[in-house]
């Protein structure tokens, strides 16, 4: 079984593309995840990554409003934040035990930031007309915990309701689906 960290670097990796391939004119665009639009998500997202940083340290997190992190060179320093995760991830005794004010156990707090960063780099080149494939190792570490969290999640109105896929769809097919997300989401024509 690979570490968290390792996923989260593989994870990190694939989503910073992404991120940098984003054009300013993008930014109000719609996304597959319908309450919010390119720059909405990408804040969200690094909210995500701060603030599971915090919790791999047994920090304190806030999920509350989100800062405005889309200023400046936003792109790059999504890179660096994303370094900070993974390093955060990977430092002794990150993945054993409990974190986060749940008392959930490690692993799982670190694959909800692992699923995140899949899935919502997914979100952001769906809506900006960019190619996302992840990482066979990290659709198999978060698959069987987002279908496990779903119902929950659901609960909580983090996951909408599932989005019916057609016979043969794949496994990443399935887990948007799973999330509430249509897989054959395309932007709108302008």
């Amino acid at each position: 079984m690979k570490k968290i960290s390792e996923l989260l670097e593989t994870a990190a990796g694939q989503a910073a593309p992404v991120l940098a391939g984003i054009d300013d004119d993008r930014l109000a665009d719609p996304t597959p995840c319908t309450e919010y639009d390119v720059r909405a998500l990408v804040n969200h997202l690094f909210q995500v990554v701060v603030n599971f940083r915090a919790l791999a340290a047994r920090e304190e997190a806030d999920f509350g409003e989100v800062p405005e992190f889309v200023e400046g060179d936003w792109r790059a320093r999504f890179g660096e934040e994303a370094a900070k995760l993974v390093a955060a991830w990977a430092a002794p005794g990150a993945d054993e035990g409990t974190a986060g004010a749940m008392g959930l156990p490690a692993r799982t707090v670190g694959n909800m930031v692992l699923g995140d960063l899949t899935v919502h780099a997914w979100d952001l080149a769906r809506a900006t007309g960019q190619e996302f494939v992840p990482d066979e190792a990290v659709l198999a570490e978060i698959g069987p915990g987002l279908a496990a969290m779903a119902p929950m999640a659901r609960e909580a109105k983090v996951f909408g309701e599932p989005c019916p896929v057609p016979d043969g769809a794949g496994p990443f097919e399935q887990m948007l689906a799973l999330t509430g997300r249509d897989p054959g989401w395309r932007p709108p024509r302008t």
